[in-house]
């Protein structure tokens, strides 16, 4: 239990530390850098060129879809990287030999790894087929 705490003490210390560097080091570029003001100084800039228009304006709901879309898929699929390596390591006995006996008492078998995948990857697809049916897809 002592082990434990103070490996969380650690990771604290390790946060208020990098806390207090990371405001150290903004208070003092802001009382160390220069602070030059005036018109075109404060004034909007982007890309080289002035802006038109107003920065509010709306843009349709189907952009914001398909970027969490992009990021769910995106985000799903980086999980087939660690089922992956822990596939590999199977054995030819189809037990789990890397960890501890606990894993291959729990059953981790091939067919086990496998079939989470196939449910995995089904779910997917069902979430891609419905986006699809929604016309998420569709720009026009």
């Amino acid at each position: 239990m002592l082990a434990a705490a103070s490996d969380y003490s650690i990771v604290a210390i390790l946060i208020l530390l990098v806390t207090g560097l990371a405001g150290i080091i903004m208070i003092a570029s802001h009382a160390i850098g220069p602070s030059r003001h005036g018109r075109v100084k404060d004034s909007t800039y982007e890309a080289g060129v002035e802006p038109i228009g107003d920065a509010r304006q709306r843009f349709s709901v189907r952009f914001y879809v398909v970027a969490m879309l992009f990021l769910l898929f995106d985000v799903e699929i980086v999980f087939f990287y660690p089922w992956g390596v822990l596939f590999q390591r199977l054995g030819s006995t189809g037990q789990y030999k890397a960890w501890s006996d606990s894993l291959i008492a729990a059953g981790y078998t091939v067919p086990f790894f496998l079939g989470t995948m196939v449910v995995f990857t089904a779910i997917l697809l069902i979430g891609y087929v419905y986006a699809w049916r929604k016309g998420v897809f569709r720009w026009a």
